[in-house]
């Protein structure tokens, strides 16, 4: 392998894990605050739809984000109203959520743009173009760091650099503020967060709404920047893998950017490399599709390490009187 099919490599990396890094820091809010999200992939696909259809409907890729936001944000709270305030199992909202998701996109696209479950392609301002950084096609010709400057840094759309200065702004805003320090502590003991004087509901809708924004984002991102439309089921279980990241991160800001980057090189190296020859068999493409979802079950399986979720996780705070 020579070193610009590495850099190629490397940059289909980043592409493809930038809707999971945005699903698994939008996952590690709401579940910090004690919120388990099962339903991000619904969240996703919704939000991927909308803003694929705004976005070719008003020709403005800015308006779609803002309506692939909004749906999510729907979602969000509709999932936050039945386990946050009726106090109803977290997982099952998830689920239905997912599957309301599913069905709806495919109803409203087929009523809207009759082309069987899926928006026309998106050409123009429809769009998210490139961004090409300052001297990057002054210094692509310069050995080694022109290359990985032209190919890997500069190149990507506007959401793929939102989505990694979001993993720094996340540790700050878990770590190094009050809103942080409580969303966390929500997390692992509600009763005591109530007790100073805290909304235990106020932080958890909160969580809930930073997860929504965050899910919009990543689903605008698949309909506007990394395909051209909307088409039928195209999260692809994205939001399960990136739950699964999540997991694999231990529910930490920075290492969720290297859980989602090791899924995302997995589907670069199967895309590009269809068969690989090992010299004594061959491994089809099927093994290389399915690499990301069999890393995904392992780590579900526990195979990892032990991951400790926060402690309030999943439960519903009932206020003592």
């Amino acid at each position: 392998m020579d070193y610009m099919t590495l850099l190629q490599i490397l940059d289909s990396t980043v592409r493809l894990a930038t809707p999971l890094l945005l699903a698994c820091l939008a996952g590690l809010f709401s579940e910090r605050a004690g919120i388990f999200d099962i339903g991000l992939e619904g969240k996703m696909l919704a939000a991927a739809f909308f803003s694929g259809a705004v976005a070719y409907v008003s020709g403005n890729v800015w308006l779609g984000l803002l309506a692939g936001i909004a749906a999510s944000l729907v979602l969000s709270a509709l999932h936050g109203l039945a386990s946050i305030t009726f106090r109803g199992n977290q997982l099952i909202s998830g689920v239905a959520i997912n599957f309301l998701a599913a069905g709806l996109t495919v109803v409203v696209a087929q009523d809207w743009f009759k082309q069987g479950g899926r928006t026309p392609s998106l050409t123009g301002d429809a769009r998210f173009d490139p961004i090409t950084l300052p001297l990057a096609e002054t210094l692509r010709d310069v050995p080694f760091l022109g290359p990985l400057y032209f190919e890997l840094i500069s190149g990507h759309t506007v959401l793929v650099y939102l989505a990694f200065a979001c993993v720094p702004a996340t540790w700050w805003l878990l770590y190094r503020t009050r809103f942080g320090l409580r969303l966390r502590a929500v997390g692992e003991n509600p009763a005591a967060v109530d007790t100073a004087g805290v909304s235990v509901v106020g932080m958890r809708y909160a969580a809930v709404a930073i997860c929504g924004v965050l899910c919009g984002i990543a689903g605008a991102y698949l309909a506007t920047a990394l395909q051209a439309g909307f088409v039928k089921d195209m999260t692809a279980g994205r939001g399960y893998i990136a739950l699964a990241a999540l997991i694999f991160a231990k529910w930490r800001p920075w290492y969720a950017l290297y859980a989602t980057l090791l899924f995302g090189l997995l589907q670069a190296v199967a895309l590009r490399y269809q068969n690989i020859d090992v010299g004594a068999f061959t491994i089809p493409v099927q093994v290389m599709d399915a690499l990301p979802y069999i890393l995904t079950v392992v780590i579900l399986a526990g195979f990892v390490g032990k991951a400790i979720p926060p402690r309030a996780g999943g439960e519903p705070y009932v206020k003592e009187r």
